[in-house]
């Protein structure tokens, strides 16, 4: 490998230094972060779709279709907290998204559309094209999907669904998340052929506007799905079942709230944690202030939390403490939540608490499932004119039916994370493979860690790591 004095050239018998295998939100922050630093470096971004820094969450087209965090704690820049507000004031200042003015409330309280936060990631990847350029160094969009990997003593390579072969120094899995609504899986149930998308709204107009519309799960896709429908003129009865039918509660914008994780440490467990933070709200809530104070001061510790917890822990977590941390940490947006409100006080959507047992046969066109409502012992059959899949995300890899997940696990090049939900690696986002070998040459970040860290699919979440993986990188030469 030649040397300049501005750093390493790509090494000679690969296509580029680092291959990112995905081009969402993850893969464009991480090549954004390459692209500033120092040194001169080729980064190509493996992404089918046509636009890097969209991926599944911000190619929606619906304005309805918004962040379920404002302004203030969606920012791309890890050193400037504001830096989303900012690139808002002017993109509002110059025309763009003249809805806004609908909201009385400060740019930084708004709730973006995802189509306009992913014009946002682009241009931010823009820039970092430009300082990249005058150092030397390029990211390309090779749009095609990576279907295949072998690490080699010198670097990784990638095989594409058009038969082609990339070579890098290293490669990243930036594959972002599996949408349990549109990811097939290992073993079908059938329900996503038989579903609707929850974001199609041109295929929702389709339907009879007084149809029976029956949701699995009741989180946030379950939430836009409501929103998809309302904005295609349905008008009949909803019904949404999940197993513990809980909503998630709307965000609200607390006040500042003590960090009392910050000054305790000896609150390590589970059960510590929930304990110490129902105390905390019940003080915020007698001196008036919002309990959404204190959960939101949690935030920044559920890395470290997370990781020091056992196993043992961390299952009693998700089985029984899981549903409710979601349904209050991960909240709706304002509108999205008042839509969902309006709509089951009038009657018109309705939540049960009940598990789907699978698909039935039903006459004259129509769909029917079989569900089991919580407390009992036997299955209800249930029918309807359209079936939407809202059961959110799929985070056990052995589940994901695509070629490259598959292809990983087969070759032993990955091992499921804790509690299957994603993939293993060290601390530095270093894979860890079947043998408990961790990888000089593959690394990954974003949802793929969600076992590493529980959260680890935020925007924020996925910046801080993008610019931590991009130094190590680098730093590997």
């Amino acid at each position: 490998m030649s040397e300049t004095p501005d750093g390493p050239l790509t090494r000679t018998p690969h296509d580029a230094d680092v291959l990112i295998v995905g081009g969402g939100l993850s893969g464009a922050l991480l090549a954004a972060q390459l692209l500033r630093l120092p040194g001169r470096r080729r980064v190509l971004v493996i992404e089918p779709r046509s636009e890097l820094g969209r991926g599944e969450a911000y190619s929606a087209v619906e304005l309805g279709h918004t962040l379920n965090g404002n302004a203030a704690r969606m920012s791309v820049d890890p050193d400037n907290a504001d830096d989303l507000t900012q690139w808002l004031t002017t993109h509002i200042a110059a025309g763009g998204w003249p809805e806004s003015s609908q909201q009385p409330v400060s740019i930084s309280e708004l709730f973006p559309p995802r189509g306009l936060f992913g014009l946002y990631v682009q241009q931010r990847l823009a820039e970092a094209r430009a300082i990249g350029t005058a150092q030397g160094s390029t990211a390309e969009h090779v749009r095609a999907e990576g279907v295949d990997l072998q690490i080699t003593a010198d670097g990784a390579v990638l095989t594409l669904d058009d038969g082609r072969q990339l070579r890098g120094a290293c490669a990243v899995l930036a594959t972002g998340m599996f949408p349990a609504a549109r990811t097939p899986q290992t073993e079908s149930s059938g329900l996503n052929a038989a579903a609707l998308d929850p974001w199609d709204v041109p295929a929702m107009e389709r339907l009879d506007p007084q149809s029976r519309v029956l949701i699995i799960g009741s989180g946030l896709t379950m939430v836009d799905a409501v929103v998809s429908l309302e904005q295609a003129g349905h008008r009949g009865p909803i019904e949404v079942f999940s197993r513990h039918g809980l909503l998630p509660h709307v965000r609200r914008q607390p006040p500042e709230w003590v960090d009392f994780l910050a000054a305790d440490h000896s609150i390590r467990s589970p059960r510590q944690l929930l304990h110490e933070l129902r105390r905390q709200c019940r003080e915020a809530l007698a001196a008036g202030v919002d309990w959404q104070a204190p959960l939101d001061t949690v935030r920044a510790h559920i890395g470290r939390l997370w990781r020091q917890a056992t196993d043992v822990q961390r299952r009693q977590f998700v089985r029984h403490v899981r549903p409710w941390w979601e349904s209050h940490h991960h909240r709706s947006p304002p509108l999205s939540a008042e839509l969902v409100a309006r709509l089951h006080g009038a009657g018109r959507l309705r939540i049960q608490a009940a598990s789907f047992k699978g698909l039935e046969p039903a006459a004259d066109g129509r769909l029917a499932i079989r569900i089991r409502r919580r407390g009992e012992a036997e299955t209800t059959r249930v029918v309807g004119d359209a079936l939407i899949n809202s059961s959110g995300i799929e985070y056990d890899w052995r589940r994901v039916a695509r070629p490259l997940p598959r292809q990983l696990l087969a070759r032993g090049l990955i091992k499921p994370g804790p509690l299957a939900l994603g993939i293993c690696a060290d601390a530095g986002g270093a894979v860890v493979d079947a043998e408990g070998r961790v990888a000089s040459r593959l690394f990954a970040l974003g949802p793929p860690l969600r076992g590493m860290w529980w959260e680890s699919t935020a925007v924020t979440d996925v910046a801080s790591q993008a610019k931590a993986l991009a130094a190590r990188l680098v730093a590997l030469g």
